[in-house]
Order: C-alpha cells, then structure tokens, then sequence
C-alpha cells in the first residue's frame, strides 16, 4: 500500500485504498485470459549474448514442430534488430486486420509476427525506450488473431532486459526458455546471465544449445573443430540444467537463412538438420509430458547441489581413469558456483563397471576426467552422471573452479576403448 502520511485526509486519497476493477478492465482482462488460452504452449528462444544464432534456431524448431504436426506460431520481438522476415522470405510483408486485431503472416505451416512487417523502410531504426517496447510485445501477444496454436515460439534479442521481461510478465507463465550460447568463455559468462534470469522469474529452463560448435566441412560433411567446443554442455551441468545437444556450423544452414527458407524444411536429411529436430522433438516430449510432476520431487536445495568426482593420482587428475589412487569428491553449491566441502576416498579395487555403481552411491552427478571409454561412459550416463573428458593436469579444486565458470580446458579424450 501507499504511503499517504503525507495526505490532507487518507480517505480522499484515491492511492491508499486498493482500486477496484471497472468493467472495462475486466472485460479486457478475460479477453486476455481467453487469448492465452487459446495458445497450449510457449517457448522463449534466449541468450545473454548477440550473434550466437537464436533467430536460426527459432526458425527452424518452429519449423520442427510443425513438421510434426503440431501448430505452430513464430513471434519476433527482436524490436531493433528482426531477422525473422528474411529467414522466411517475408521482407515487405504488410500485416491485415480482423475484427480489431492484427492476423499473423503466414509462411509454409507457420503464423508469422515481426516488427519487421511494420516498417515501410526496412533500413529505419527502432528508437523506442523500454515502456513503448513493453507496449508493442504486449500487443503482439494479446491484440493478435493467433488463434489455436498449440506452440507459440518466441525469439527475443540477446540480454536480459525490456523485451524478454515483457513477454514473461505479459504472458504470466510460459513452458520454459531455451538458452542458446556458442562454446568461447566470452559468450558463456553473459548466456549465465540468462539462466539467472529464468530463475528469478521462475521460468523453467528447457535446455542450453552450443550453437556454432565445430564446422561442417562443405566438402566431405565431416565436423572440423575450429574452435573449441563444450563450453555449452559444462555451462548447463554447473548451473544444473538440461542440454540440448551441439549445432555445428553448417554452410548450408548460412545459406538457407539467407535465403528465406527453413533449414530443416529444405535440408531435411542433413545430419545437421536431424540434430535440431531432434532437440525440438525432446522440447516437445519435455511440455507435453509430466515434467512438472517429475520436478516437485526436487527440493530447492537439490537443485542448487552437485557432487563432482576427480580421479586422482599424487594430489592431481589421473588421465587412467579406472586405476587412479583416489578420488576427489568436491561438493560445490552450483548457483552460488562455490565449493563447499572436498573429500578424499579409495575406490574399491578396479573391476569392470564397477566404478559408476559406486560413484552413484557417493552422490556424484558429475565426472571430470582426462579420458574415459566410450562404454564407461554410457554406463555412467545410465546413473544419470555428466561426464567431462579431456581434461589437463591439475588439483580438483582448480578443475572444478574452472569447471564451474564454464572456462574449463578441454583436449582430446586420452582413452579410446
């Protein structure tokens, strides 16, 4: 409530008693109700940094979904910057009305809605303040005639400000966000950002995307790794959330884009391309499923919690994995991306598979190793443990520190059996 201690009388104050609703705003309050309604499910396409590849993939998971059946809205409240209209081939497309409220573009199986189809001149600059961006993402969601969608995608710009804030509050509850980062440390310290935010707003986090993750070769379709790769996968074990898998750069997923047509829709046999259909057939299963009842029987402070285990020899990593001397059980506090308490134990002597029976036992949600075998590790992943491979030399706490801050090193896994 107002502080009216400064009023003449309190009960003249019109701010120091609750207003009630007038019929006007109720009405239009229901008619909001009922619009969202209408719209089963929404997925917010995000990252705390520019140029990492969100509008490629909210293209192309929307195109997903509708591929398989689903109906499927695209919303673009990338107000300064949309990319939207030119990945879809709709530059110079001009938007109708019906009964009041603006109907979306259509493009193959998709509802398409962009700034961009407000702009006679498509090299203006949007000059707009946070109140008037608010206003125009909230007449995107609830003046528009998005009728019966069973997804709505939605691609906002990089940061966590104005737009992505907006939708939140204006929708007031969505699936969850989809967090896109490129492998570099200098992309992952802003993508935390993000996670941060879902958390404080109390929108579920559907998974990371290491987009741009190694290069498809135009010539043989091998993944060359350019750039280092991972960092997305470390990212979303330390701050506990799902990942979604790694995109690398294609040259055909450039070119399709700058064409105006989906990637997957034209590129569909493409090991690329069934990579990303993949991730949006896991976001489907993931809102249509019972990830809610599956999360209540997490405590806040599980979710927050994790064990990683270090094999070591002499004080540091041991590249020989099921011959180390001991291991380093290091509990961290993940949000706080602190360690909390590091103990040292002997493993029972080596026998095969015996190792990810008994780490699961000790607590341990994650592995951070030189090298471990391709069978090893599917047997850990079947104890629901994360396994890191390829990492250096070190103490465990200077690994796990690095680890926790997404600038962790990795080489090549020193163990090919």
């Amino acid at each position: 409530m107002t502080d009216c201690s400064s009023c003449r009388s309190p009960q003249a104050c019109d701010t120091c008693v609750e207003r009630e609703e007038t019929l006007e705003e109720a009405l239009a309050r229901i008619e909001h109700d009922e619009r969202l309604r209408r719209i089963r499910h929404t997925i917010i396409i995000m990252s705390g940094k520019g140029g990492v590849g969100k509008s490629t993939l909210a293209v192309n998971f929307a195109m997903s979904l509708a591929m398989a059946g689903r109906r499927v809205g695209l919303l673009d409240i990338d107000l300064h910057g949309p990319s939207i209209p030119t990945m879809l081939n709709l530059v110079g497309t001009r938007l109708e009305a019906q009964n009041g409220k603006l109907v979306p573009a259509g493009y193959e199986l998709l509802k398409v809605l962009s700034v961009g189809f407000l702009l006679e001149d498509q090299d203006a600059a949007v000059i707009w303040r946070g109140p008037a961006k608010a206003g125009v993402i909230k007449q995107f969601i609830e003046d528009v005639e998005w009728g019966e969608l069973d997804y709505l995608i939605i691609d906002c710009p990089p940061g966590t400000g104005d737009e992505p804030l907006s939708v939140v509050q204006t929708l007031g509850h969505c699936d969850g966000a989809v967090i896109v980062t490129t492998p570099q440390a200098v992309a992952l310290a802003d993508v935390r950002k993000s996670v941060t935010f879902c958390r404080k707003l109390n929108v579920p986090v559907l998974g990371v995307v290491e987009n741009m993750s190694g290069l498809v070769c135009p010539h043989c379709q091998q993944v060359v790794t350019v750039f280092k790769t991972g960092g997305g996968e470390r990212l979303a074990a330390a701050m506990l959330v799902p990942f979604l898998g790694r995109v690398p750069l294609d040259p055909a997923l450039v070119t399709a884009g700058d064409d105006g047509h989906p990637y997957v829709h034209r590129y569909g046999k493409s090991p690329t391309a069934s990579l990303i259909e993949e991730m949006a057939l896991s976001l489907l299963n993931t809102c249509e499923g019972d990830r809610q009842e599956q999360a209540s029987h997490i405590t806040p402070e599980e979710a927050y919690t994790m064990r990683i285990a270090i094999p070591l020899a002499a004080g540091q990593l041991c590249l020989h994995f099921g011959h180390c001397e001991q291991f380093a059980l290091v509990d961290v506090d993940a949000q706080a991306r602190t360690i909390t308490n590091l103990t040292l134990v002997t493993p029972p002597p080596h026998e095969p598979g015996l190792l990810p029976r008994w780490l699961h036992e000790q607590g341990t949600t994650a592995i951070i190793a030189g090298g471990m075998g391709a069978r090893a590790q599917g047997l850990f992943a079947e104890q629901g443990i994360t396994v890191v491979t390829g990492a250096p030399v070190d103490a465990p706490e200077v690994l796990v520190r690095a680890y926790l801050d997404a600038t962790l090193a990795t080489g090549e896994n020193t163990c090919d059996h």
